[in-house]
């Protein structure tokens, strides 16, 4: 059997489409079919070749939905059932240890040393070679988190589930929002977006999304967003009065840094009330630094500043869970379906901001 896949073998480079011969299983490996494979702005930086663990060359994508074509044992669910050949899953992205200190004592395998994820941390050198999404097949090794899908669910739906979804729904978890809180969300993109339907789930009365693209702010609206903000035409002062109008002086509760931006960053300690949070969930590679001063942005407001990394499969569950309550939200998110020989246009339409969530049927 053989597998297509668009390999990355240059950076700023067209993708190349070839055919490879699938690798027999090794103990423990499923080999899935690619139903839908999510087109994640970090697939964009490698492709540029701004993320500095990109090897070469190498299959992108580590948000993926597909159907079983072979096991090589007996597998199991994240719930303990068994799988079968022909059954749709979702994959959690990353895949550790489950014995270093941060897997075993601090029960964190985000931050586990031996963390790996599909399309991001192998190239196609090592075996089995199939090691990323933007290909008809993909193996998955022994110790991969697997999640069951309805076959009457659109693959496509969750894909951002396995991401943009995790990784801000481990933003809430590290810093919580409450029931009347005020939540301000900077990016309307779908770390954005998924944190406004996090937030709405959380009781929050008020959620406000910052953002400089109306289609997305208005998406963000369906998925809770009680007000929107367009930087594009308010200044950050501007912003900042809307804020504490909202809040009788005081400024947001949580405030969300969903868009990878320093300035972002820094605007959000001045929106914050005193004793609130900050999380930053949309750095996802090196921007360079940010300069704070100590006293005024964090000490004197008892301020707390929380950097949030990846996630881990009870994060991506509840995304799933997110994608299903708000199915017809989060169906919309995706606005752009590619073939796999449309890989590069897909990062295309994702650099230049043209699609909402761009995904590849392969």
């Amino acid at each position: 059997m053989k597998a297509q896949l668009a390999l990355l073998r240059a950076f700023n480079a067209p993708l190349s489409l070839e055919e490879r011969e699938i690798p027999p299983l090794s103990p423990g490996q499923v080999l899935v079919q690619i139903e839908a494979a999510g087109v994640c702005g970090s697939d964009v930086h490698m492709w540029r070749g701004l993320d500095p663990r990109t090897p070469l060359p190498m299959v992108l994508g580590h948000e993926g939905v597909g159907r079983i074509v072979a096991l090589r044992d007996e597998s199991g669910d994240v719930y303990g059932r068994t799988l079968h050949e022909g059954d749709r899953i979702l994959w959690e992205r990353a895949v550790t240890c489950g014995v270093c200190h941060a897997c075993a004592v601090l029960q964190e395998p985000s931050l586990c040393s031996a963390r790996w994820v599909y399309g991001i941390h192998r190239g196609y050198d090592v075996p089995p070679h199939l090691n990323g999404c933007y290909a008809s097949h993909l193996i998955l090794a022994p110790r991969s988190h697997l999640i069951p899908l309805r076959d009457d669910e659109d693959p496509a739906r969750f894909v951002a589930a396995s991401c943009s979804g995790a990784t801000a729904a481990h933003g809430f978890d590290l810093a919580p929002a409450s029931i009347g809180d005020t939540v301000v969300i900077l990016g309307p993109g779908p770390l954005g977006a998924y944190s406004c339907a996090l937030a709405q789930a959380a009781g929050a009365e008020r959620v406000v999304v910052i953002g400089g693209t109306p289609e997305r702010l208005a998406h963000c609206r369906q998925l809770g967003a009680t007000d929107t903000l367009d930087r594009h035409s308010l200044s950050p002062a501007e912003r900042l009065e809307a804020v504490r109008e909202m809040t009788h002086g005081r400024g947001a509760d949580l405030v969300v840094e969903a868009s990878g931006s320093v300035a972002a960053a820094r605007e959000g300690l001045e929106l914050v009330r005193m004793g609130g949070a900050v999380t930053l969930v949309g750095f996802g590679t090196p921007v360079g630094s940010m300069e704070i001063a100590p006293f005024e942005a964090l000490v004197r407001k008892n301020v707390r500043l929380q950097g949030v990394w990846v996630s881990d499969v009870r994060h991506t569950l509840r995304a799933i869970s997110l994608a299903r309550q708000h199915s017809e939200a989060f169906g919309a998110l995706v606005t752009h379906r590619f073939a796999l020989d449309e890989a590069t246009s897909a990062l295309e339409a994702v650099a230049e901001r043209r699609a909402m969530k761009a995904v590849i049927e392969p």
